[in-house]
């Protein structure tokens, strides 16, 4: 893919990774909004919690995790009550072949780092930081 004059940096999409993490639960709706509605289906999946109350009024529910697939890595962040437990694997068809627990900062480090690389041959990829980065 040949870089447009609009393409965000790295450095660019790990400070929009990182604008929202400080509130755990923010940072998960701003990841499941603008990833999670730009990405296709199979490089992203949501786990969420609904109560009977979100059943009942429709609404979507709680974000427990975000599981993103970006060629051979993977990136969780469960949101368990208490402290977020966020990992950075390798897998290569189906078999994990590595697993780190790492810190929030450094989860979004290697989330921009694998999204970047991964836009660089995937247009819809692109367009997902570009409005991510924008701040819509």
């Amino acid at each position: 893919m040949i870089e447009q004059p609009g393409d965000p940096s790295l450095d660019m999409v790990t400070a929009a990774l990182r604008a929202d993490s400080s509130d755990i639960a923010i940072y998960a709706k701003v990841l499941t909004e603008s990833l999670g509605d730009s990405l296709p289906p199979d490089n992203i999946q949501v786990d969420r919690a609904q109560s009977v109350s979100d059943r009942l009024k429709g609404r979507p529910g709680r974000v427990t995790k975000i599981t993103i697939r970006l060629g051979d890595q993977v990136l969780t962040l469960r949101l368990t009550s208490g402290t977020p437990v966020a990992e950075v694997c390798r897998e290569v068809r189906g078999v994990v072949l590595s697993r780190q627990p790492v810190s929030i900062g450094q989860w979004a480090a290697e989330l921009a780092k694998a999204l970047v690389s991964h836009a660089e041959q995937n247009a819809a990829t692109a367009d997902a930081l570009r409005r991510l980065v924008a701040g819509g």
